[in-house]
C-alpha cells in the first residue's frame, strides 16, 4: 500500500468507533500497513509498580490502526481527501490532494556535520 501519510501529519478518521476525529500521526508502522493517531483507538494498559510508575495500574495507551482507515487533511479545505503522487519538474515526488493542493509537508531538518 502506498505511504499516503507521514509521522506528523493531521489525519481524519473515516471508519471505527472514531470516526470524524481529526487528529496527528504519531508514529507509522509501514511493515504492517498501520499508523498510530494521537488519542485514537485507546486501551488500558495494567502496569506493574517501577520507578516510572510507582503507583502502577491502569493507563491509557494508543494502538495502531490501518493505514486504510485514515485520510491526510487537505491545508486548502480542512477536510480529509484522497492523495495521489506527482513528480514535479526536479524529479521529486510530492503527495497532492484531489483538489490539487500539496498535503501536510514534513520537513526534515538537515544534519549538522
Amino acid at each position: 500500500m502506498a505511504m499516503h501519510v507521514k509521522k506528523g501529519d493531521t489525519v481524519q478518521v473515516i471508519s471505527g468507533d472514531s470516526k470524524g476525529v481529526t487528529a496527528k500521526v504519531l508514529r507509522v508502522i509501514p511493515d504492517k500497513d498501520r499508523i498510530v493517531v494521537e488519542g485514537v483507538n485507546l486501551a488500558y494498559k495494567h502496569v506493574r509498580p517501577s520507578q516510572k510508575n510507582p503507583q502502577g495500574g491502569r493507563i491509557r495507551i494508543e494502538k495502531p490502526i490501518h493505514m486504510s482507515n485514515v485520510l491526510p487533511v487537505s491545508p486548502k479545505s480542512g477536510k480529509g481527501m484522497r492523495v495521489r503522487f506527482e513528480m514535479d519538474g526536479k524529479g521529486n515526488k510530492k503527495r497532492l490532494g484531489i483538489d490539487g493542493g500539496e498535503i501536510g509537508v514534513v520537513t526534515r531538518a538537515m544534519k549538522k556535520k
